[in-house]
């Protein structure tokens, strides 16, 4: 499969499964080309940006495994195929 650039967001509304998290992204790091956290302390939410390189099948495991856990929330976006 033809790989593809995107994002992932992800939005964390319980800190205390911060390494469930972390283990995921490390299982994907393969496709990940840069990570960025910053926690919102005064709302109560952390929020982790992910630009990734990889085929659509990829990127959905990745963002499909970071949204089944609970009070998590997850948007991935891949861009058009650039041929």
């Amino acid at each position: 499969m033809e790989k593809r650039i995107g994002t992932i967001t992800v939005f964390i509304y319980n800190r205390a499964i911060a390494s469930q998290i972390n283990t995921i992204i490390s299982q994907y790091s393969d496709i990940i080309v840069a990570r960025q956290g910053l926690p919102f302390h005064h709302r109560q939410v952390s929020v982790i940006a992910l630009i990734v390189e990889g085929d659509v099948d990829q990127v959905n495991a990745l963002s499909g495994k970071l949204g089944k856990l609970t009070e998590v929330e997850v948007k991935a976006v891949v861009a058009k195929n650039q041929n």
